[in-house]
């Protein structure tokens, strides 16, 4: 978890002093693999279910469904495709599945967008 947060500092122009000419361009590759991160974050529902899951730490599927008022099946399909990208965990309790997000670099990307919306 530090090494991804070294690596975000890494990349981060906040200093002011970085002019972003140490990093070479995008490839196609590297840029058709960004494009699939955002379209992943690019979705209402799971940037609300990033979100409910970052405030609560953890949470099954019936209880995420509850909060965000949708039915449990759409929930499970949506949490599936965001633990398939390694952006959350799971782990089995009995008969409940319970999730929480495991790519702090997507909890600080959400931040910084609430932040920018909010300003």
């Amino acid at each position: 978890m530090r090494n991804e947060e070294e690596q975000l500092d890494k990349l981060s122009h906040t200093s002011g002093k970085s002019t972003g000419l140490e990093r070479p361009l995008l490839t196609e590759e590297s840029a058709a693999e960004l494009e699939a991160v955002f379209k992943m974050l690019g979705n209402s529902t799971r940037l609300r279910m990033i979100y409910a899951l970052t405030r609560a730490g953890e949470m099954c599927v019936t209880d995420l469904a509850a909060a965000l008022e949708m039915k449990p099946q759409a929930v499970s399909n949506q949490l599936q495709r965001l633990t398939d990208r390694g952006i959350l965990a799971s782990k089995r309790t009995g008969i409940n599945i319970y999730y929480r997000v495991v790519d702090t670099c997507v909890v600080k990307l959400l931040d910084r967008g609430i932040y920018l919306k909010e300003v």
